[in-house]
């Protein structure tokens, strides 16, 4: 039987893998490039979450903030990097893995990457571990366009959420804070609230007090409860702009559960588009 590559490597783990010749490390720490430049974990390549994982429109309307962008310009990104099918790919970032690490990471477990991980505790957990860093520009070893056929993993689109948000035979998850789920507050996106029936499970409970991902055992009884009566394929997750949600769909699969549809367009795409949202009570 073929052993299953955790979606999840440890600090400890990804420290043996320094030197292998396989290994293509990538720091996903969107905003972050001023301090990827001053400091990275050695061989690190910095991937930008506005122009490598994403294709924005003129009008967020359209797509919402981080649509995907197509598999032929995934491949071309991904050959920029040096990966390739026999790639062991480690992704990290500076936010627990929500900053665009599980994005990536769902973007290549997408297309059937065989060997993806996101490291636990992120940047600074790598640099308490002992591995090493560097402030130097890394070169990457370009490869020619990553072999792709579709996106293999599941996404809705506006108009099942929709569908969904009126019918109840789909369970909805909203992974931002409670404050934006409630539309108190709304610091991206032009009107605050949610999508109607929608429940909100905050990515941030993923993660412990120390910002590492609780024990897989831990995370499949949190979500098999919330998930109880609909199966992966009957669940959508989303968040503002299809990127933390992603964080989410990882923390899934690191409990073992089966990955259910990502809405990439999220909160960004619904709220303009004339859609019915629950707005905070007046007053």
């Amino acid at each position: 039987m073929q052993h299953q590559t955790s979606p999840i490597i440890q600090p400890a783990e990804l420290l043996a893998l320094a030197n292998d010749p396989n290994l293509v490390l990538i720091d996903a720490s969107a905003g972050s490039k001023v301090r990827y430049d001053e400091k990275h974990l050695k061989g690190a390549l910095y991937i930008d979450l506005n122009t490598d994982l994403a294709d924005i429109k003129a009008d967020y309307a359209d797509g919402g903030r981080h649509p995907l962008p197509t598999t032929d310009q995934f491949a071309t990104v991904l050959g920029k990097f040096g990966i390739s099918p026999s790639s062991h790919v480690v992704i990290y970032d500076d936010k627990n893995g929500s900053n665009a690490a599980a994005r990536c990471w769902w973007m290549l477990k997408a297309i059937g990457h065989p060997k993806v991980q996101v490291l636990n505790g992120g940047f600074n957990a790598g640099i308490e571990a002992g591995f090493a860093t560097r402030g130097e520009v890394e070169t990457p070893k370009e490869t020619g366009k990553y072999p792709i056929g579709n996106w293999n993993l599941t996404q809705a689109a506006l108009s099942e959420v929709e569908e969904a948000s009126k019918n109840g035979k789909q369970l909805i998850i909203d992974v931002r804070d409670a404050n934006r789920y409630a539309g108190l507050t709304e610091p991206i996106d032009l009107i605050a609230g949610h999508i109607p029936g929608a429940a909100n499970i905050p990515f941030t409970e993923n993660l412990d007090s120390n910002g590492w991902f609780l024990a897989p055992d831990v995370l499949k009884a949190k979500y098999e409860k919330a998930l109880t009566g609909f199966g992966a394929a009957q669940t959508i997750v989303h968040c503002g702009s299809g990127v933390t949600a992603c964080h989410t769909l990882l923390a899934m699969a690191y409990a073992g559960l089966p990955i259910p549809k990502l809405y990439v367009g999220s909160w960004s795409e619904w709220s303009r588009n004339d859609k019915e949202m629950v707005l905070a009570p007046k007053g």
